[in-house]
């Protein structure tokens, strides 16, 4: 196990300053660009990540649509019909009101 102390640090930090400034302007202009170059690739992959759209939930309006489709084919009861128009029945109503203040 490395034990470091603050005069290690010191003394390694030292070091890579040193031969950075001893290092000639080509080797520096390298160095520069390839970390430019990192830096570009990084900013690029996070833009594209953060970028990327959401999972698209279903509305509510779309699930009703899919609950009324399945009743009618006889795969929902009408019980089973009335609890899941009555569970979405908030949802469509604050959708409604949203649409009613964008457009």
């Amino acid at each position: 196990m490395v034990n470091l102390s603050r005069g290690s640090i010191w003394l390694f930090t030292a070091g890579l300053m040193q031969r950075l400034l001893d290092a000639g302007a080509k080797e520096l202009v390298i160095w520069i660009a390839g970390l430019a170059i990192l830096l570009a690739v990084a900013i690029y992959v996070i833009g594209k990540v953060r970028a990327a759209p959401a999972q698209h939930e279903p509305t509510a309006s779309e699930l009703m649509s899919k609950f009324r489709e399945s009743h009618s084919r006889g795969e929902l009861s009408d019980e089973e019909f009335r609890t899941i128009k009555t569970t979405l029945e908030r949802q469509l109503r604050e959708e409604l009101k949203g649409d009613g203040e964008t457009g």
